[in-house]
């Protein structure tokens, strides 16, 4: 079968495999035809991170306006949108305070006391440490300046200056009030904003199909340079999401479920366990939704109606497990780069995490956009993006799982608030 042929989560563990032994095999001045290859590789993983870089403005604009007027054009955004909606949003909350704790606990951006930034061949130029210096200068005072980007003057510098906040909120506003305009006018906007996300998805599609080489490039890279040294803090980061992942779902959830919903929740794990073996085999939330849909409603005894609404807009706006991920993935480089951040800084990490887990979830790579947005505003490089590939795959994998999850959670809790006193009965 030609490598063309293969799905694209094989291509690069295939492009990652390769790259380690190339990287392995050649040192820092090994040439070819004149040309030092790891200036070659340096050009590939820097041309695939620009290709991402690219597409973010339009994409996260679009996505999320799309998104709000969907939901704020519904008949149903009553009663029933509003608890799901305040369910999804406190649901995230709590998986990126979980993501938090356990991310400066085992703090995987920190070796042997030591930020493993040189083990994974991160920059440490003046450009990038004078960008350093600005993030960890942030005080406790600079929280009113979160909330200040958040409303920029002018949208089209913020774009410009990628202020990913002030756009995000600008989306969400325009989206919302898109659907309170007259009827033509509104439509004529939509199917605008429908066009653009739709053309956004397929050139995020078309650079996705480079992503094996972008891969091949960067892991190439830091091989060469540091050997195996830059595996030890992927494992820990690794099993650091692993395991938050794992408390939001068998404990938080469980809480949830038990004290909102009055549900016993290991009755509920069983009347999942299709959906999230699909989830997990998969790592599609939207490709699980009729398995998820079938499980919540014959299983769990949800009615139709509540369902039918719940759940495909979980599918869109509720991702627990990416928030979570997003929020480890930036404290992880950030830790990388031996940032002690402040409780400014990470009071941003969750709340962009937050908004970004409901803008941008259901897009393809939407981690890998989520993660440049929070990077860009707290003002992180983005050169880390490239090593998080390397476990990407079996951690997207676990993540859908929790995400489709919790989507079921707030079925059945929210059937229950509606008086469907069938449901897990």
């Amino acid at each position: 079968m030609p490598l063309r042929d293969l799905q694209l989560h094989w291509q690069i563990m295939i492009a990652i495999i390769g790259a380690i032994l190339v990287g392995l095999a050649i040192d820092e001045s090994t040439t070819l035809i004149g040309v030092r290859l790891l200036d070659v590789f340096s050009f590939i993983g820097t041309l695939f991170l620009n290709g991402l870089k690219m597409i973010i403005v339009p994409l996260v604009l679009s996505s999320i306006i799309c998104g709000v007027a969907s939901i704020g054009g519904s008949k149903d955004l009553g009663r029933l949108g509003g608890k799901t909606l305040g369910f999804y949003m406190l649901s995230s909350f709590l998986a990126i305070m979980i993501g938090l704790l356990f991310v400066n606990a085992f703090a995987p951006g920190v070796i042997d006391g030591q930020p493993a930034g040189d083990r994974l061949n991160l920059s440490s130029d003046s450009a990038v440490t004078a960008q350093l210096e600005r993030v960890e200068g942030r005080g406790v005072s600079d929280i009113t300046a979160v909330f200040l980007r958040m409303v920029p003057a002018n949208i089209v510098q913020a774009a410009a200056d990628g202020q990913m906040l002030g756009l995000i909120c600008f989306g969400l506003l325009f989206g919302f009030f898109m659907t309170r305009i007259s009827k033509g006018p509104s439509k004529t906007l939509m199917d605008f904003w429908q066009g653009v996300f739709e053309t956004m998805m397929e050139i995020t599609l078309f650079i996705m199909k480079f992503a094996p080489i972008g891969v091949f490039g960067l892991v190439a890279k830091t091989v060469t340079v540091t050997g195996f040294d830059a595996f030890k803090p992927l494992l820990i980061f690794f099993f650091t999401v692993f395991l938050a992942l794992l408390t939001h779902a068998v404990i938080t959830m469980a809480i949830l479920l038990k004290t909102m919903g009055g549900i016993n929740p290991l009755r509920h794990y069983r009347a999942m366990a299709p959906a999230l073996l699909t989830a997990f085999s998969t790592a599609s939330s939207s490709g699980t939704l009729p398995v998820t849909m079938e499980c919540v409603e014959k299983n769990a005894k949800v009615s139709n109606k509540t369902s039918s609404f719940v759940l495909p807009l979980g599918a869109t706006i509720n991702m627990d497990g990416t928030a979570l991920y997003e929020c480890v993935a930036a404290m992880f480089i950030a830790q990388a780069y031996g940032l002690d951040l402040t409780l400014t800084t990470q009071f941003t990490i969750v709340l962009v995490a937050l908004l970004t887990s409901v803008g941008v979830a259901g897009i393809p790579a939407a981690s890998l956009v989520a993660i440049t947005v929070i990077l860009g505003v707290i003002g992180l490089p983005l050169e880390g993006i490239g090593m998080l590939l390397v476990t990407d795959r079996i951690l997207d994998m676990m993540r859908t799982a929790v995400n489709v999850f919790s989507d079921s959670c707030c079925a059945v809790i929210i059937a229950r608030n509606e008086g469907e006193d069938q449901v897990l009965a």
